[in-house]
């Protein structure tokens, strides 16, 4: 039975050291949010054993927690990298799938359409003038190319989200407010890679604000938020994984010097 409960230690432990070296990867990637691998005991009994009597027979994963604390903020200067200060994520769609997608990495582009984007065909999302959070949903970030006469110009983002587009004859017109999305439970969150989340039955439906009001934060523009691991904290936990490894490995190894001396009576 030891051998057993010191393999789920073994299985464990390499789990732990997947999550820290997977946090580790991306200690440069925009907008990542780091994991924790966390364990529970297993014991074996039934209703009429003795409460006294009842073995441990070793361990499991009970989950991997996402840690959503917010990254370092790092000054960019270019106006379509947008962080938030605060609670909330970006919403994005797919332009080919129509699949809603879910980021705190806020480095947006323009494309050829106008459409503002984040380099993968996810289209950032965003109330339309006048537009309730309450009531209406986002729609698509685009920007047209003129206002009618003279072509466009440029683009600015205020922290309360507006979005104002500027044109050659030095008008300036609203397009309409970056839509940040919340959630019962963030960790419930599913991670589909490149920073982004899909909403699952454990995170709940999402809400929709615009930033600065209520709980979301505001928005930070020529700015962008950087992964929240921390390199020296992780480097700690790994070598914390390194030595739950090792003692299971060494009980094992006990275990077998046991089982030998025992065959070895016999002889």
């Amino acid at each position: 039975m030891s051998f057993y409960t010191s393999l789920s230690g073994l299985k464990n432990a390499q789990t732990d050291l997947n999550v820290i070296s997977h946090n580790l990867a991306n200690a440069e990637t925009m907008g990542f949010k780091k994991s924790r691998a966390e364990f529970a005991d297993i014991v074996a009994g039934s209703a009429f054993t003795n409460p006294k009597m009842i073995q441990g027979i070793g361990a499991t994963v009970e989950t991997i927690t996402q840690n959503f604390a917010i990254g370092p903020i790092e000054q960019t200067g270019s106006a379509l990298d947008l962080a938030i200060s605060g609670d909330g994520f970006f919403t994005t769609k797919s332009a080919d799938t129509g699949q809603v997608l879910f980021t705190r990495n806020g480095s947006f582009t323009i494309d050829e359409n106008g459409m503002i984007q984040d380099g993968s065909g996810n289209i950032l999302q965003m109330f339309a003038p006048g537009a309730d959070p309450l009531v209406d949903a986002p729609v698509d970030a685009v920007v047209p190319a003129t206002n009618g006469t003279a072509p466009f110009a440029g683009l600015t983002v205020d922290k309360d989200g507006s979005i104002l587009a500027s044109y050659a004859d030095g008008s300036n017109v609203t397009i309409g407010t970056v839509a940040l999305a919340s959630f019962i439970s963030p960790s419930g969150l599913k991670q589909v890679g490149s920073s982004n989340w899909q909403a699952t039955g454990l995170s709940g439906t999402p809400g929709y604000g615009t930033p600065g009001d209520g709980s979301y934060g505001s928005l930070l523009s020529g700015a962008i938020e950087r992964s929240n691991v921390d390199i020296a904290e992780e480097l700690v936990s790994l070598i914390t994984a390194q030595r739950y490894f090792q003692a299971n490995a060494k009980a094992i190894d006990t275990a077998t010097q046991i089982s030998q001396a025992v065959i070895n009576l016999r002889t």
